[in-house]
């Protein structure tokens, strides 16, 4: 009789991505683009660095790593995190070119690239609440 073997569960999208210090440095780029995009720019708050905090720790723990985001921040309520924020189709579609270009330049497989994109896109359309584009009231 042989002794079975534990069942390696799949790896996450989390882990296929490198980890933390991967994600971590993805989301700086990803930041890095927002700050430079002078369309999606006025759309963030005035300091980025929250905010970058709080994707890595939401892509985290939505890829399938540690819930940092659900214990730094509570439950994710997305929409309504948003709701604040002027959210265009144009703006979610170049959102998402921005962080899929992000994956890319630091060498992130491309199926796995595809796979959270294909993933993430239907997320950031919810997000849309407006067809006007407005500046952010504290701006």
């Amino acid at each position: 009789m042989t002794a079975q073997q534990p069942t390696r569960q799949p790896r996450t999208r989390f882990e296929r991505l490198g980890g933390r210090a991967a994600l971590v440095a993805i989301v700086k780029t990803f930041y890095d683009r927002i700050e430079a995009d002078p369309e999606l720019r006025p759309v963030f708050p005035p300091d980025l660095r929250p905010g970058r905090d709080k994707q890595a720790a939401f892509l985290e723990q939505w890829m399938g790593g540690e819930p940092r985001y659900t214990q730094v921040y509570g439950e994710p309520a997305l929409r309504r995190r948003h709701r604040p924020f002027t959210i265009t189709e144009r703006g979610a579609e170049r959102w998402l070119a921005h962080l899929e270009a992000s994956f890319e330049a630091h060498g992130t497989e491309e199926a796995l690239t595809r796979e959270i994109m294909d993933a993430l896109r239907p997320l950031a359309l919810r997000m849309v609440n407006t067809t006007e584009v407005r500046t952010r009231p504290d701006a």
